[in-house]
């Protein structure tokens, strides 16, 4: 079994890998088998002209089965997620779980709280997420209210503050393709997210070509945010071209393109740059309908490091005072995530980008104390050769979910990490959480055929 997936892995990353620029190579040939003459007849043909092809299949015991310019440094999309999730459980442990603060400055006289309640977040990256392994989001806020209670608090004379500060640096890798930012599978963020960080915005074509597109903000309600919707309907035929264009440097978003008039209403996920901000509103909002006072609304932390109750107030900076350091707040209580594993398996199933960030810069925060992505391309290196990964050659690191076109891996280096992984105990939860062709995740439409000749070959 063990053997047939290392094939099929490296198989199925090299053959949908696209390639940058890439140098010629020099490979030694396994003794030619069925496998290798029929893919050096495949990449042959026409069909690979102008494109870039490198594979490499090797059993368990290093036989090599099929190689064909292994060397070759391909994009690797979003298999960078078996890079992500493969470390996050080695070094985290499958039971591992985010964990999100409650604490406060200031002090508590006679029930109320006459200073500021921080959410801390840890990265937990299921924060009110739709996804059915995250808490309901009402649940959670019940929950953070009991601790609350539990600390004697029974008013707040202050603010409550989103406090993203766990993940420093900027909130995107700087290398994704402008054209994505606004979308929800290139949405970025701090250590305190919300609903995964996107905004669900329903879009309906007008009645002719021309017409503007009806837009409508579902969820969540920002409404610091200022909406422009410029976008037009297009002709029958010319599909969904809207693109929602937005930045954490101002609180404004334009929704720009096309919809096309044969199109039927639809919900597009764009993304949120306010994470923390949006967390920190609708706790504010769950506790004010359930009648606990809360004085001065919900807040976040700016770029300064100051607190921050408009974004609109200053370029990116807030206008409160300066928020003290979390070893200096009073800590009220803890909840958690789901089981890392959990987390794990939505990322590979759902090919879940803002999940496999959140997993590789959470490894790097908790030994380098930074998340931010200068520091990640060295320190992702860093843990591969800690496993015991050669990095020196075919390998580079920009991100943890494959989105930077920085990235690259040779199946030469992707089989050397795979190889590897085996030596661990976490092998087997890694290769269970990975999606199968014609069985879940995007991939429920793709190669059916494929899954029943792994099923039946697995069982051979």
């Amino acid at each position: 079994m063990k053997r047939l997936v290392l094939s099929l892995l490296c198989l199925g990353w090299a053959l949908t890998a696209s390639a940058q620029a890439v140098r010629p190579v020099s490979t030694a040939l396994a003794a030619p088998g069925v496998a290798q003459r029929y893919v050096d007849l495949v990449t042959s043909s026409d069909l690979f002209i102008d494109g870039q092809v490198g594979i490499l299949a090797v059993t368990v015991g290093g036989d090599t089965l099929v190689n064909h310019r292994s060397l070759n440094r391909l994009l690797p999309a979003s298999n960078m997620k078996l890079i992500s999730t493969g470390m996050a459980l080695h070094y985290l442990g499958a039971d591992f779980r985010f964990e999100t603060t409650l604490a406060y400055d200031g002090e508590v006289v006679d029930g109320v709280l006459k200073g500021d309640l921080y959410i801390v977040g840890g990265g937990d990256p299921t924060l009110g997420a739709k996804d059915s392994i995250a808490t309901p989001v009402d649940d959670l806020f019940a929950r953070w209210k009991e601790l609350l209670q539990n600390a004697g608090i029974r008013r707040i004379d202050g603010r409550i503050v989103g406090d993203g500060r766990y993940f420093d640096g900027l909130i995107e890798e700087p290398s994704w393709s402008y054209g994505d930012l606004g979308t929800y599978y290139a949405t970025g963020g701090n250590g305190l997210c919300f609903y995964e960080n996107v905004i669900d915005i329903k879009a309906t074509p007008g009645a002719a070509v021309g017409d503007p597109v009806s837009c409508e903000v579902l969820y969540p309600n920002t409404p610091w945010m200022s909406w422009d919707f410029p976008c037009t309907t297009g002709p029958a035929g010319t599909g969904d071209e809207l693109y929602l264009y937005t930045t954490d440097l101002w609180p404004v978003a334009q929704m720009r393109g096309s919809f096309a008039l044969d199109r039927k209403p639809k919900v597009e996920e764009c993304s949120n740059k306010y994470g923390a901000l949006t967390c920190a509103y609708y706790f504010y909002k769950y506790l004010t309908a359930s009648g606990f006072c809360v004085s001065e609304g919900p807040a976040d932390i700016g770029f300064d490091g100051r607190v921050r109750t408009d974004p609109t107030a200053s370029f990116g900076e807030g206008t409160g005072p300066l928020a003290p350091a979390v070893s200096q707040l009073t800590e009220v209580g803890k909840t958690y995530s789901p089981e890392l594993l959990k987390i794990i398996k939505k990322t590979n199933w759902d090919s879940d980008n803002f999940f496999a960030e959140t997993l590789l810069r959470t490894l790097c925060v908790r030994e380098r104390k930074t998340a931010s992505y200068d520091t990640l391309r060295v320190h992702a290196l860093a843990l591969l050769e800690r496993l015991g990964v050669d990095t020196s050659s075919g390998i580079h690191i920009s991100d943890g979910s494959g989105l930077s076109r920085e990235n690259y891996i040779s199946p030469d280096a992707m089989v050397r990490y795979l190889r590897v992984m085996l030596r661990y105990r976490c092998f087997d939860d890694f290769v269970h959480s990975l999606a199968q062709p014609g069985h879940n995740g995007p991939y429920f439409s793709r190669l059916r055929g494929a899954r029943r000749r792994i099923s039946s070959s697995s069982r051979s």
